[in-house]
């Protein structure tokens, strides 16, 4: 059983899987970028930026020092942007041992290799055997201990078990799942979703349209992830639909927010200025519009979206042009992408 861990990155995710391990009585070095949050956490028992009004643990050790928060460690989880996945991989590297679990929690893609996050840490830290944390999980409520379960992604199935038990708990359900690439991909791809479903809400339209967006972009994510190697089916477990379905209608989602706000007129910098947190999405968006045709899968609401937050698109247009689409038969499709003869 594992008694300590390191915990990289002191975001809202971070903190709140911090407070959580803690609780189960294990020991979590934090490491913390910004000064302000290390004393918050420190003297305040508080991260009053990422996730105020949760109290942190003593059990939940910040420092400044990546030495200190990987000594003597059992595991460590990077919990950093999917942007600088890459660049605290190569920095932790030096000092992770030969066969150490690691384990992101970022949701996303590398912008310029367009690789997933566990090819990224795999690339940086080779002996490494990484494992994927992911599912429907807001910081804000897994911080308040609300019911919540998630899954722990490896091709190893005594990693991902090893993480299953480190993790669950009485309020943190966990399930294992070999298909690394359908848990990647779904929990990258689904805040593309998200910001459309906020551009539905900003634009003042309604349940009809967002469940019609939900349902067409689980297809979507299914199309590309099945391109990509992921198995069909991780699509309609918590990864897939089960995230989907949270960041599109909860307001603890960045991604829905930015959304909203894109859709009532606002300039994306702008945006992106008054979340003041990594809207992850709108990368994302990119890094979609490009696998979408190195792999020739078709991918109509990224397509759009990426218009509209690239191309000042009007969002209303957007709309227009999704519902006057070519006909299509729903089970057919559907039925392709499964491999089930029709």
């Amino acid at each position: 059983m594992i008694h300590r861990l390191a915990i990289v990155g002191a975001g809202s995710w971070g903190t709140a899987l911090s407070a959580m391990l803690a609780k189960k009585g294990i020991e979590v070095n934090l490491w913390v970028r910004e000064e302000e949050i290390y004393h918050q956490i420190k003297d305040l028992r508080e991260n009053r930026r990422y996730l105020p009004g949760v109290l942190i643990p003593a059990g939940v050790i910040p420092t400044r020092s990546l030495d200190e928060a990987l000594k003597g460690a059992g595991l460590t989880v990077l919990a950093v942007p999917s942007q600088y996945v890459r660049a605290m991989a190569r920095q932790v590297a030096p000092l992770i041992p030969k066969g150490h679990v690691v384990v992101n929690v970022a949701k996303g893609f590398e912008m310029d290799t367009l690789l997933r996050l566990s090819q990224v840490i795999e690339q940086e830290i080779p002996s490494a055997r990484v494992v994927v944390l992911s599912g429907p999980s807001h910081a804000e409520e897994v911080g308040r201990d609300i019911p919540t379960a998630v899954v722990s992604a490896s091709y190893n199935k005594e990693d991902a078990e090893l993480v299953q038990d480190v993790f669950m708990g009485p309020t943190f359900r966990v399930y294992t799942n070999p298909d690394v690439i359908g848990v990647e991909v779904a929990g990258a791809l689904k805040n593309i979703i998200a910001l459309a479903a906020g551009i539905n809400d900003g634009l003042g339209f309604g349940d009809n349209s967002k469940a019609a967006l939900i349902t067409r972009g689980i297809a979507e994510i299914s199309r590309l992830g099945k391109a990509m190697g992921a198995h069909p089916l991780t699509f309609s477990g918590l990864a897939g639909i089960g995230d989907l379905v949270v960041t599109c209608t909860s307001m603890h989602s960045r991604n829905r927010r930015a959304g909203i706000l894109i859709g009532q007129g606002k300039p994306l910098n702008e945006v992106l200025e008054s979340i003041g947190m990594v809207v992850e999405g709108v990368n994302t968006c990119k890094v979609a519009y490009r696998l979408a045709q190195k792999y020739g899968v078709s991918m109509p609401i990224t397509q759009q979206l990426y218009q509209v937050l690239f191309e000042g698109k009007d969002p209303r247009e957007a709309v227009t042009q999704l519902m006057l689409r070519g006909r299509k038969h729903e089970m057919e499709e559907v039925v392709n992408e499964m491999d089930i003869r029709w």
